[in-house]
């Protein structure tokens, strides 16, 4: 299986910004992958800390995109995307280092599991590797997303399953659907791109799933800081448009008054924590440049295939799961019929 005629199977993007020693690692990774066919395009969005001049290791086929400006991680990823060359587009973060069998396990979970083409990987701490960095991305259906099982012990990492979304640190998605479906939203710079998308590529009818075997050892915001006024400000910005952009009208109604009370209980903790005024920005920005995403929304309305049911049978409702940071991997669908069939026989006896 290849990509374009005589091109690789995957193309590889990783977006670097000022990634330091962090990229080296990154790429040396990707040089020891024992599955080959595949090729990796960098896109340096207009690094001042000299981080390309410390590469030693480097997979064979490696493109390098300088930018003249920094395009931000949703930019940068549809300028790789556009240019590879592969069936199926992987992405890394500079921060992220990929076991030696980190695409061969992801290519063995679709070829197993086709009806699931979206691919969230297990992502380990890089510095603790005794506690998670992420088991897929969750989506409460209340307006928030979360990296399920952040900062959990790794025994607690589930089997394969039906998972929202796959963190964008190290995901998987069909090149061409990634691109057609108009890649990452550009607008939100960084932050909330990766539900964003899944979200929209779910309601087209695609799925998502989690698979175990496909690890990656991730930082986790080590460029631009997790509780940073900039993290603040994007995470709560893009949040909002995501939310206001997918979820289908019923639901939308449905569950906005919670949404309401979680965006009080936001501005609330962002005043505990010295962080109220890029929470209250990130909300300011939001609906003072809704228009595009209510242009976005009414653009997927005409093209959604999956049912308002569909889309709540994907979402988590308890808002205590988003508190916690819980795992929300669930059983394939046939294999919960198995596990049905199998107890019903069981009770027969």
């Amino acid at each position: 299986m290849t990509g374009e005629e005589g091109g690789p199977e995957i193309t590889v993007v990783v977006v670097n910004y000022n990634g330091g020693d962090y990229l080296r690692g990154c790429l040396a990774s990707l040089a020891r992958q024992t599955h080959q066919n595949f090729e990796t395009i960098v896109i340096d969005n207009a690094s001042t800390d000299g981080s390309l001049d410390r590469i030693i290791e480097t997979p064979a086929r490696l493109t390098i995109l300088r930018q003249d400006a920094n395009l931000g991680f949703a930019g940068g990823n549809n300028v790789g995307a556009r240019a590879g060359r592969g069936k199926w587009l992987a992405l890394l973060n500079p921060d992220a280092e990929a076991a030696p069998d980190w695409l061969e396990a992801m290519m063995r979970a679709v070829d197993q599991r086709p009806t699931h083409r979206m691919v969230a990987c297990l992502q380990i701490s890089l510095h603790d590797p005794a506690k998670l960095d992420g088991a897929g991305d969750c989506y409460l259906a209340y307006g928030y997303a979360w990296r399920g099982g952040f900062g959990h012990p790794v025994e607690s990492a589930p089997p394969a399953g039906d998972c929202f979304a796959p963190c964008g640190a190290a995901a998987l998605y069909p090149r061409d659907l990634f691109v057609d479906s108009g890649g990452f939203d550009e607008r939100y710079f960084c932050y909330h791109e990766d539900v964003d998308i899944a979200f929209r590529l779910r309601l087209l009818g695609e799925r998502c799933q989690y698979a175990p075997a496909a690890v990656v050892r991730h930082a986790g915001s080590a460029i631009s800081g997790r509780a940073s006024d900039f993290s603040v400000f994007h995470g709560v910005r893009n949040g909002v448009w995501t939310y206001v952009k997918n979820m289908p009208g019923g639901l939308l109604v449905l569950t906005s008054p919670v949404w309401l009370v979680g965006s009080l209980m936001l501005l609330a903790r962002g005043t505990l924590r010295g962080v109220f005024r890029p929470t209250w920005r990130g909300f300011v920005a939001a609906f003072r440049n809704l228009s595009p995403a209510l242009a976005s929304r009414r653009e997927l309305r005409k093209r959604r295939r999956a049912s308002p049911a569909a889309i709540a049978a994907a979402l988590t409702w308890n808002p205590f799961s988003y508190l916690g940071r819980s795992i929300q991997v669930r059983p394939f669908v046939d294999d919960q019929s198995a596990i049905r069939s199998t107890s019903a026989n069981a009770r027969k006896a």
